[in-house]
Parts: structure tokens; C-alpha cells; sequence
């Protein structure tokens, strides 16, 4: 996979995501927080639980970033295990439901606008690293994941993975507003 074109989707993707958040800051508090049942995710809560994803990839890729000593290279391959977790997070057409982790999960929180703020924060710093990542090794470049130590993924499957899912959380929250 090229590097170029894969760095060039996925700040097309994040330039998308952040959009459509801002597009929430229209909407009333009221609605942010509706939920259609007591199990399922407000708006707020879809938001709140990429934010709180973020608060962990985004340290975590800077830091790899910051410490590569590999050269650019033109050229991605994607992992077996990475590619899973990438193409798994692409939202469907009828999204299918995934269990997540008791920290992660914002249900019943108190949550109000700046949750929006924080995404679209984040949002700014992932453009940044996307931009900074152009200069070194996607495939060589290894990151921690939120499910284990152990387990690490390459570079550009991190990104991947970050961005799908939180294309995937945005297509759910948009699906509320409706």
C-alpha cells in the first residue's frame, strides 16, 4: 500500500469526522444527551468514548513517533492482526454491536458540550501526527494497543484502527440525530 495515498485517506477521514462533530454543536444539550434506551450510547456518550480512545493512542503514537529512527518509507504493509482490527472497526451498514471495556464505556456519564471541544482537539493532534508520520516507517514504527502490553501493532494499522473507529462511533451518533 502506498504510504502517501494511505497518510492522504486517513486525513481526509479525520477531516470528515471532525466536520460532522461540528456539525453537533448545533444541536441542544437535550439532544446530545438523548439516548434511545438505558443500554445504548447519547450522542455525548459515542463522543466521550472516542475521546476517551484518544486519550490513550495519541500519547502513545507521539511517543513512537518521536523516538523512530527509521527512514521514510514509500511503501505500508499492513499486519494480519492490525488489518483485522482496522477493517473490523469500518462501520456497516447495520452496525454490528461490540463489547468495550468498563473504562472505556461512557454510558450514564455526565456529559455536556465540551466533549465536542475535546474531539475535535484530539482530532487537530491525530492531523498533526498523520502529517508528522510522512517522514518515517509505518510498517517498522511499532505501537502499544489499549488491550495489552503484549500485543503491539505497526504504525499505520494504529492509525487505521484509531480513525475506523472513530468513523464508526460518528456514523452511530449521526445515526441519532435522525
Amino acid at each position: 500500500m502506498n504510504t502517501e495515498l494511505l497518510i492522504n485517506d486517513l486525513i481526509e477521514l479525520t477531516k470528515k469526522n471532525m466536520n460532522d462533530i461540528q456539525s453537533f454543536k448545533n444541536l441542544s444539550l437535550e439532544k446530545l444527551n438523548l439516548k434511545p434506551s438505558a443500554e445504548s450510547w447519547s450522542i455525548l456518550e459515542c463522543i466521550e468514548h472516542l475521546n476517551r480512545y484518544g486519550e490513550f493512542y495519541i500519547p502513545e503514537i507521539t511517543k513512537r513517533l518521536e523516538h523512530s529512527n527509521y527512514p521514510k518509507s514509500d511503501t505500508f504493509k499492513s499486519g494480519i492482526l492490525g488489518n483485522y482490527f482496522a477493517k473490523s472497526m469500518l462501520p456497516k451498514e447495520k452496525l454490528n454491536k461490540m463489547k468495550t471495556f468498563e473504562s472505556m464505556n461512557p454510558n450514564n456519564s455526565s456529559l455536556d458540550r465540551n466533549v465536542l471541544d475535546t474531539f475535535i482537539h484530539q482530532q487537530e493532534s491525530m492531523l498533526n501526527l498523520l502529517n508528522k508520520a510522512r517522514n518515517t516507517n509505518l510498517t517498522k514504527v511499532k505501537t502499544s494497543i489499549t488491550i495489552s502490553n503484549w500485543i503491539k501493532l505497526r504504525l499505520g494499522d494504529t492509525f487505521r484502527f484509531v480513525i475506523h473507529h472513530n468513523l464508526r462511533h460518528v456514523v452511530q451518533a449521526k445515526n441519532l440525530v435522525k
